[in-house]
């Protein structure tokens, strides 16, 4: 009877997990089924489904009018350069508050964390200013920074709290057995925090990946990666929902590909190393 009360609260669990799940997948799945249809399926109420002529049409619509490699290529390397920037800064910052902490450490954790709270179009002006005297406007290197900085506050906390659960007498006794600082914080500390990073990462690339206000204002057409493509489908002549679609799919496949590869192999092999 014990065992058919767990298995019937596990056959719940489970509906209700997949429930939640589909829901929040939903909206994908709605925009990957419009591109597949007519502009007139897509505007059809009631909506259709799956039983609707499926096309291509859009998707090479969308290719001819817009050179999709070149977004894709702004897109990789302002997300990967502002990770990559992030981690490089917010190690050692991050290390410090959880390892040699002051007085102050957590007002300033709070102050960063703080900044997070103040509407993005408050700065526009100030920033908009500087990238023109620095030449830095429609540039992968300015949209790089900008969004690195954004995001860094995020980042060191989470390092931050990964640190914390890292005992602090491992890297006294990298310290008696002679390691320097940047030693002691690149072959002692990252290699324990590496499930920490990976996750950091993971969120970083994702946050830079979907980031449009400073893609919008700060790019034309040279460094505009794919937030700014799919804008170029909002039109004063109206909504073309499935060829916006069309390019949303085109836009979120990378980073959909990019979650499954990570959540399948590289989070866990990073995650088995690190206990093993």
């Amino acid at each position: 009877m014990a065992r058919a009360v767990t298995q019937q609260r596990k056959l719940t669990n489970t509906v209700i997990a997949w429930v939640i799940g589909l829901l929040i997948f939903f909206p994908i799945l709605w925009t990957v089924l419009t591109s597949f249809k007519t502009e007139a399926q897509a505007i059809a109420d009631p909506p259709v489904f799956l039983f609707f002529d499926w096309t291509l049409e859009n998707y090479a619509v969308v290719q001819e009018r817009s050179d999709y490699m070149r977004f894709l290529w702004n897109s990789i390397f302002v997300a990967g350069g502002s990770t990559i920037l992030g981690i490089i800064i917010a190690v050692p910052a991050a290390w410090s508050m959880a390892f040699v902490p002051s007085r102050r450490t957590k007002d300033i954790l709070l102050w960063m964390l703080s900044t997070k709270m103040l509407p993005a179009v408050g700065v526009l002006y100030p920033i908009y200013l500087i990238f023109i005297n620095l030449g830095l406007l429609d540039t992968r290197i300015g949209l790089t920074i900008v969004l690195m900085l954004i995001n860094l506050p995020i980042i060191v906390w989470m390092l931050y709290t990964y640190f914390r659960e890292i005992p602090g007498e491992i890297l006294e006794a990298a310290r008696m057995d002679g390691a320097s600082l940047s030693k002691e914080i690149l072959y002692v500390l990252t290699p324990m925090a590496i499930p920490g990073i990976a996750s950091t990462v993971l969120l970083n690339i994702i946050l830079a990946w979907n980031e449009a206000f400073w893609s919008l204002n700060l790019t034309a057409a040279g460094a505009a990666p794919l937030t700014a493509f799919i804008a170029s489908y909002s039109s004063p002549e109206g909504l073309f929902y499935a060829k916006l679609s069309a390019a949303s799919t085109m836009a979120i496949a990378p980073i959909l590909i990019l979650g499954w590869f990570s959540q399948k192999q590289l989070v866990r092999g990073l995650t088995f190393g690190a206990v093993k």
